[in-house]
């Protein structure tokens, strides 16, 4: 056998064992040619794990700052009941009354007894009118007592000169005896007139002295009846003032939020712990003031402001942030915890705020507000490329790359948030070759973990 003959049976065999191995032989080929690339697949996540992955952040509860648990001023037993968790109160409104029928009848009796001091007054002023008007007419007999005194003396002078002039007439013989004796008979009726009229004076002047007594007695009378109505006003107001606290009022707006007692049990405001008296009747709160108790790490503390923005996450509800603002800062940490504690108000709030449900609070950095846009997703640094101002990452489709224009959001540790460009089950090269071109064939080195 020549050995051109023998060469021509070495490239038959070698043909045939190359196409008998041709996808082996293929694929050896391509991984020497072909870079290897490590890939990282894109899982989307809650928007609260990836603001808490990209900011300052902070656990806590949502409080209310107004919450009053509503308790009667008086022991007493509950007798209705008017609302139950959730009911909505308006301020003023009664939420329960407790048992009231003695309280009741003690302003029953006390209005009572201001009709009777009412009535009282009305007949002492009658009197003090009567006594008045007896102590005008006594003036008047008085008055009239001293005219006819003062007539009856003129009388007696007048009848003093007849007397007189009828005894000189008799001296002279001139006039009778008889004259002279009907004179001294005139004078004796003057003298008589006068002591009656003296006597009916003072008998007047008596009078008046106890009509002023009596005036005065009137008049200290209404004096007195005055004063039983203001005692007995205010016996009314004080029963009254007892008998409202029979009624537990809603102090402000709110929504009821727990029952403490039920229809015939007894409250009392100083229960202790050996009574087997409630405390309260039933616990409300003012959801207008819901904001975040958050426990934020001494460590981090310095990057939280009075003032600044903040984005609240419900763990019940993550996908949905709520604006929010610091309000305050507590003076003190707690050592125990090594936190300080934080309130965070809500600019914006729905009925899904429940007091009590946990949340994850985000805060902005200093001179920063927290981004509008929700990002979902978390992608490694390393897998992010720029050129021309453009900032992009390479998809891996199959065995090929495609670049893909990507916005992106805060980076922190190593990861940066992405807002467009990207959906999840995606798979994207980590650390890419500097020489990677869109459109190049790459195979893999390993799958990367999601985020």
């Amino acid at each position: 056998m020549s050995g051109w003959t023998k060469l021509l049976i070495l490239v038959a065999l070698l043909v045939a064992v190359g196409f008998v191995f041709r996808a082996q032989l293929r694929a050896f080929f391509d991984n020497l040619s072909t870079p290897a690339v490590k890939v990282e697949r894109v899982v989307e996540r809650n928007a609260s794990a990836v603001a808490a992955a990209t900011g300052t952040s902070a656990n806590g509860y949502i409080v209310a700052r107004t919450r009053a648990a509503l308790s009667a001023d008086t022991p007493g037993r509950i007798v209705e009941l008017n609302v139950e968790e959730g009911s909505v109160v308006k301020k003023g409104q009664v939420v329960a009354r407790l048992y009231s029928d003695e309280y009741a009848a003690g302003v029953k009796q006390a209005v009572a007894e201001i009709a009777v001091a009412n009535a009282s007054k009305a007949r002492a002023e009658a009197d003090v009118v009567t006594a008045e008007k007896g102590m005008a007419a006594l003036k008047s007999e008085v008055l009239a007592a001293d005219a006819d005194i003062a007539q009856f003396e003129a009388g007696l002078k007048l009848s003093q000169l007849s007397l007189d002039r009828a005894n000189k007439l008799l001296e002279t013989k001139v006039d009778s005896v008889e004259r002279v004796d009907k004179a001294q008979r005139d004078l004796d009726d003057s003298k008589s007139r006068i002591a009656w009229s003296r006597a009916r004076r003072d008998a007047a002047a008596q009078s008046v002295i106890e009509g002023e007594a009596r005036v005065f007695a009137a008049k200290s009378t209404v004096k007195e009846t005055e004063a039983r109505i203001t005692s007995s006003e205010a016996a009314r107001e004080l029963a009254q003032a007892t008998l409202d606290k029979t009624e537990v009022r809603a102090p402000f707006d709110g929504i009821v939020v727990l029952k403490d007692a039920e229809v015939g049990e007894v409250v009392s405001p100083n229960s202790q712990g050996g009574s087997n008296a409630r405390g309260s009747v039933v616990t409300m709160v003012d959801f207008a003031t819901l904001e975040v108790q958050a426990e934020v790490s001494e460590t981090s503390i310095a990057s939280v402001k009075v003032g600044g923005d903040a984005r609240i996450y419900l763990d019940a509800y993550p996908e949905k942030p709520y604006a929010g603002r610091v309000d305050r800062i507590w003076p003190t940490a707690n050592r125990t915890k090594a936190t300080v504690e934080v309130r965070v108000v809500f600019l914006d709030r729905d009925d899904k705020l429940r007091p009590e449900m946990g949340t994850r609070v985000v805060f902005a950095e200093e001179n920063a507000t927290v981004q509008k846009d929700d990002p979902k997703m978390l992608v490694s640094r390393d897998a992010i490329q720029r050129r021309e101002g453009t900032t992009f990452v390479f998809v891996l489709e199959q065995d090929r790359v495609r670049e893909r224009v990507v916005k992106l959001g805060i980076e922190r540790a190593g990861r940066v948030a992405v807002l467009e460009g990207l959906k999840a089950g995606e798979e994207i090269v980590v650390s890419p070759p500097a020489n990677l071109k869109n459109e190049d064939r790459v195979r893999r080195e390993g799958a990367g973990k999601g985020s």
